[in-house]
């Protein structure tokens, strides 16, 4: 026997995938901002859609260059992270 949801289950499920999506574009732009300001910008970052009722971004690939320099600014921002502290 399969189970069948009822119509408000069906409206909670969508509104759930509908959030989730929502939040992986939010991600996806407030990620790209950020990188941005680094003068970065990661090529295949994008939505992939709800996984398991969240939010998932792929963050694509990328040169060795880029995720050197990636890694750089990530580094340092974590530092001034630490001694703002």
């Amino acid at each position: 026997m399969v189970y069948e949801m009822t119509h408000a289950e069906r409206f909670r499920y969508k509104r759930g995938q509908d959030a989730a999506y929502q939040a992986g574009d939010e991600a996806v732009t407030n990620l790209q901002a950020a990188l941005a300001l680094a003068d970065l910008a990661l090529p295949s970052l994008s939505n992939d859609g709800p996984v398991a009722g969240h939010g998932f971004v792929r963050l694509g690939g990328c040169n060795a260059d880029l995720a050197n320099r990636l890694a750089e600014v990530i580094a340092a921002g974590a530092d001034a992270l630490q001694r703002n502290r």
